[in-house]
């Protein structure tokens, strides 16, 4: 069981729920996410560095049709991450006191 703990990295509403959607899949398209968001491709770029730069996301680009799409997916430090952050949120919801 991942032990709880808040992560201000992740805490960040749009990082929120980027790992959201990202712990649900093994990767998402970076179009997918900002239409998710409803941001813009720098909003989005920033918070994907972020998480990123933390060692919690990796990005994966590949060519299709001529263009290159930008996916995105969990690290196994982010999903640890992730699931941390999201316990001590259920932790904190509950009113369990911290022992």
């Amino acid at each position: 069981m991942t032990e709880p703990r808040f992560d201000e990295i992740i805490h960040a509403p749009n990082r929120l729920r980027i790992c959201s959607m990202l712990s649900a899949m093994n990767e998402v398209e970076f179009a997918a996410l900002r239409e998710a968001l409803g941001v813009s491709d720098s909003v989005l770029s920033k918070q994907l560095k972020a998480l990123e730069d933390a060692g919690y996301l990796s990005v994966r680009k590949s060519p299709l049709d001529g263009r290159t799409r930008t996916w995105a997916a969990l690290t196994p430090v982010g999903k640890d991450a992730f699931n941390g952050h999201v316990a001590e949120l259920r932790r904190l919801a509950a009113g369990v006191p911290i022992e």
